[in-house]
């Protein structure tokens, strides 16, 4: 495999393991790859972890939220480009963070990136992290995610970072046809990652795998 791009912070041997670990545990897509490796997850983490940025671990970042681990964000982005609409040209996410799927996605190559976090304080995070890790082109907005951006719709997929207990009838709305939402739902105490495809004629749901996220909330602070 040819990664390009990389940088050479010090981090170089740990994030290439990271990779190795992501291929052991399934994924495959080289542009998700290339992009894991190539993204500085330790600039996304608070200073006195980042001896574990590089592990399979969710990490907090304050405020009760948390960092995904790795294997998911490569896992999602994967899913979501896997889709029927190639290449993606505009993303909706929900759950901002601290910017990391964010610059995942901008890494492999999506052009139009909205991303809403309901918290003020960590959208402002995530500009802080996203701009000293040299990624300049994401839209970053604090709005309500299940309200989505109407709009900006609509978009060719939706990738939702928080677990809400179904799925948000607005963010389905604003998916155009052929278009991919990949999110985590909870039911009955336990979450399941689930990708959703938008037809002409409806909608096609594929259960993937048990997953753990923190909730998706209502609102914005």
């Amino acid at each position: 495999m040819i990664f390009n791009t990389l940088q050479l912070d010090g981090y170089e041997t740990r994030r290439r393991k990271m990779v190795n670990r992501l291929e052991e545990m399934g994924i495959s897509n080289p542009l998700v790859l290339d992009a894991m490796l190539n993204t500085p997850r330790h600039l996304f983490v608070e200073e006195a972890l980042r001896s574990r940025s590089y592990d399979n671990l969710s990490l907090p970042i304050g405020l009760g939220q948390t960092i995904s681990q790795p294997y998911i964000v490569a896992r999602m982005t994967e899913l979501l480009l896997a889709g029927k609409k190639q290449p993606l040209n505009k993303v909706l996410e929900i759950g901002t963070g601290c910017g990391y799927q964010t610059a995942v996605l901008e890494k492999v190559g999506i052009q139009n990136i909205y991303s809403i976090e309901r918290l003020s304080s960590l959208r402002e995070l995530a500009k802080r992290n996203l701009r000293a890790a040299n990624f300049y082109n994401s839209r970053l907005i604090c709005a309500d995610g299940y309200l989505g951006l109407p709009k900006s719709a609509p978009f060719d997929g939706v990738i939702v970072t928080a677990a809400p207990k179904e799925v948000p009838i607005e963010l389905l709305k604003q998916l155009d046809i052929n278009g991919r939402m990949v999110l985590p739902l909870e039911k009955n105490g336990m979450q399941h990652l689930w990708v959703i495809d938008k037809y002409i004629n409806g909608y096609q749901e594929t259960c993937i795998q048990e997953v753990n996220f923190v909730l998706l909330l209502n609102g914005r602070k």
